[in-house]
């Protein structure tokens, strides 16, 4: 081989070697990122500016949730250096086995990202850690909000808000490891508003870890957005005051104004404290409060199926005149060889029946129901009654899930046709089967705030809007159209007076069952008591009514579990509820009746006396 030659070979292997470092470097420095983000975690860091959210406040401008500041620690795995861990744990106040456990988890998960050491330090630890977080680089501080309760109440209808979890960040991209987001009530139903958006701020730190100030300047910055404000529907003194009375019972309060279908209470008893479930203390709380016996956080209001009891004969009544098989002016005997009954003459109108709650009135109306005699077998024509009495039912609201606005309410249940074939079988059942329906027992279950908008729906003379909580959201004109939307019952004006002067009889005239519904002359009163059977121990004490007579403001149900007689408990709480809300305070003839349902204790087995 020639010189020539040789210097040609050499030449293209120095021209080869020279372009393979080329292209490495051009990998290095503009294609691979990896040596670039090192190089920048080094020098800035991404800080995530969360949002405050949204503030929420009652119907009367008196503030419910707001937030307060907390910081979580967090660690970024490729700057830590050795560093004293003995010292780092007492400054955090852990075990050393904890700051290993969580120092190996933060390398796993990135050891160039920054992720979440320790979370929700309150201000005082802050401030401590603060003065001595240089001596520890790769460590610093995100500083965001926690969610605090000034009036300790309402927790079932606020909700809470926790951790996501990756279910979560998978099934909704916005959300990322450390996001917080709401849990129940409110919160859940109106994260989307409530949350915000995220910012990230770019500081320069230096080689102690410390900031020096923004990344040119804020130009590459985004600022966090502010949740919406959220107005709601709740009167927060009488929520307050119903779980006051509610103390050491278990059951609800609901109460609407039947004109909007604003929800003014929601009282699910026994409750507890919403800030028990605020950042750190959800961990040791949430399991305290799920094993507790009396089950607090059950909303029995949205979530709790009970036979109606008495109440229900409102229903029937309404349903019975529609439908042409009685009229105002009918009467039947109080034979008590058909079902117990309480000892009242017998009824000789709907009224009447409804004033007194005559039993075996209702049996003989539901039998008239059932059993139209529109086919000539017994077993078919009780098939085609009861398809034409359910469908009916189901207009009020029952058996179906109301779209409010908060999560996890029940349906309830409205037997039917399929129901009853599914248990007896088809051509096995008929009127005798299923006749306690027509008192609001059996299979009929209804929950508390079913009840509520039934009591709004006669208030209305046949309609009702689809109960709800939100009242406003700063900026925006007006709430979700579906809580506009008027529902009608198809009950003609006629009968549902007929029914509305038999509730008013209830509370005001002799042989009426809730002598205690009442408040005052100039405030009339119109209810319905009921006694609902418990198989498992005392009967349940129901009450439902609404006031004024004419023009109504507030619709209310109550139900107390293991009471009685709805007249003697749940009556006089709804009436010291309608007072508080209609005047602003309790007159000083009702102080007594409100000492008698506070005394009154109903978590143990018996009965306090009357």
């Amino acid at each position: 081989m020639n010189l020539t030659n040789r210097k040609f070979i050499v030449g293209i292997i120095f021209l080869v070697v020279g372009l393979i470092f080329i292209i490495r470097l051009f990998n290095v420095q503009v294609l691979d990122d990896k040596y670039k983000s090192e190089s920048d975690h080094n020098v800035l860091r991404e800080v995530t500016q969360y949002p405050a959210r949204g503030l929420i406040y009652d119907r009367n401008d008196e503030l419910l949730v707001y937030n307060e500041a907390a910081y979580d620690l967090m660690i970024l795995p490729k700057q830590v250096k050795e560093l004293d861990t003995l010292a780092l744990c007492d400054l955090l106040e852990i075990e050393k086995e904890e700051f290993l456990e969580k120092f190996i988890k933060a390398k796993k998960y990135s050891r160039y990202k920054p992720s979440k050491f320790l979370k929700e330090i309150s201000s005082i630890s802050y401030a401590k850690i603060q003065e001595q977080l240089y001596n520890y680089p790769g460590f610093f501080v995100d500083t965001r909000t926690l969610r605090k309760y000034p009036r300790n109440s309402a927790a079932h209808i606020l909700g809470y808000i926790g951790e996501v979890n990756q279910s979560v960040i998978e099934k909704k991209p916005y959300y990322r490891s450390g996001d917080y987001i709401g849990k129940s009530g409110l919160e859940y139903s109106y994260e989307e508003v409530l949350r915000g958006i995220r910012g990230v701020k770019r500081v320069l730190v230096d080689v102690h870890n410390r900031e020096k100030g923004s990344y040119k300047d804020g130009a590459r910055d985004t600022m966090a957005v502010t949740g919406t404000i959220l107005r709601t529907t709740l009167d927060i003194i009488l929520q307050e005051y119903g779980e006051l009375l509610m103390q050491n019972k278990k059951g609800s309060i609901v109460a609407i104004e039947p004109s909007t279908g604003e929800v003014l209470a929601l009282v699910s008893a026994p409750n507890y404290d919403p800030n028990m479930l605020v950042g750190r203390a959800v961990g040791k709380n949430y399991p305290t409060l799920s094993r507790d016996t009396l089950n607090p956080l059950f909303n029995r209001a949205l979530m709790a199926k009970y036979p109606p009891g008495s109440i229900f004969k409102t229903v029937q009544a309404m349903v019975g005149l529609q439908a042409g098989v009685i009229n105002a002016n009918s009467g039947f005997a109080c034979n008590k060889a058909m079902v117990g009954c309480h000892n009242h003459p017998s009824a000789g109108s709907v009224a009447a029946s409804v004033k007194m709650s005559c039993n075996p009135y209702y049996y003989h109306v539901f039998k008239r129901l059932i059993q139209q005699k529109k086919a000539t077998s017994i077993y078919k024509d009780s098939e085609i009654g009861l398809g034409i009495w359910a469908t009916q039912i189901k207009k009020f609201g029952f058996g179906t899930r109301l779209e409010t606005d908060l999560p996890s309410i029940k349906r309830g249940v409205v037997p039917d046709v399929d129901f009853y074939n599914l248990w007896y079988g088809a051509g096995r059942w008929a009127y005798s089967t299923i006749r306690s329906l027509g008192i609001g027992q059996g299979e009929v279950e209804v929950i508390p705030l079913q009840m509520a908008n039934l009591s709004a729906t006669i208030a209305n003379r046949g309609y009702y809007y689809t109960p709800h909580l939100i009242k406003g959201l700063e900026g925006v004109d007006t709430i979700p159209q579906k809580f506009r939307k008027k529902h009608s019952i198809d009950i003609d004006d006629e009968h549902i007076n007929t029914v509305i002067d038999g509730m008013y009889g209830v509370v005001y005239e002799p042989g009426g069952t809730a002598r205690r519904a009442r408040i005052h002359e100039s405030i009339a009163v119109c209810g319905k008591t009921g006694t609902a059977q418990n198989p498992h121990g005392q009967d349940h004490s129901v009450f439902i009514a609404f006031a004024p007579k004419d023009n109504p403001k507030i619709a209310i149900a109550v139900y107390v579990e293991n009471a009685g007689g709805g007249g003697s408990w749940a009556a006089p709480i709804a009436s010291l509820m309608m007072e508080q809300y209609l005047t602003d305070s309790i007159s000083i003839k009702n102080l007594k009746k409100e000492k008698r349902i506070l005394d009154a204790n109903f978590l143990e087995r018996g009965i306090a006396k009357k």
